[in-house]
């Protein structure tokens, strides 16, 4: 095996049109109350059950950006982005329905856009992005730009 190749994708491998899958993940309790205290966001609607009811979702819900959160871990877990990644520089992002406590998810990517940058060693990727639901819905979507790192020569 070949410990000095990154496992993630180097810009001139990704092209646009391009799809990545991660495996999925279910959110946990843990995940909600860690992500409250690491946050500092206590919100009733993540935290008290009997407030969470009386909200059109009948539930507590993760925070929105525990979800992004997750979904910037499943990108790595998925592998198309480790070692390759030099820098995430921005994103576009919407959170389109809840995600529950025992859901599970996970990431779906296309490579929209490459733009080479020499100078930095590699090129920008604009990633389209969602975030999928076991009932195969999407709950969350956006796009992410990132430094990606050229093939060595």
């Amino acid at each position: 095996m070949d410990t000095s190749r990154p496992r993630g994708f180097y810009f001139e491998e990704l092209s646009v049109g391009m799809r990545v899958s991660s495996p999925m993940r279910t959110v946990t309790e843990t995940d909600v109350v860690q992500f409250a205290g690491l946050s500092g966001d206590y919100n009733q609607l993540h935290t008290d059950a009997e407030f969470a009811k009386q909200t059109p979702f009948g539930q507590r819900i993760a925070h929105g950006l525990l979800g992004l959160s997750i979904a910037s871990g499943l990108a790595a877990r998925a592998g198309f982005i480790e070692g390759t990644a030099q820098a995430f520089t921005g994103l576009t992002w919407k959170f389109k329905a809840p995600v529950f406590i025992g859901d599970s998810i996970k990431l779906e990517g296309e490579v929209i856009k490459a733009r080479p940058m020499p100078s930095m060693g590699g090129g920008l990727v604009v990633f389209a992005v969602k975030v999928v639901n076991q009932q195969g819905k999407t709950v969350q979507e956006g796009e992410w730009t990132m430094l990606m790192k050229g093939r060595p020569a």
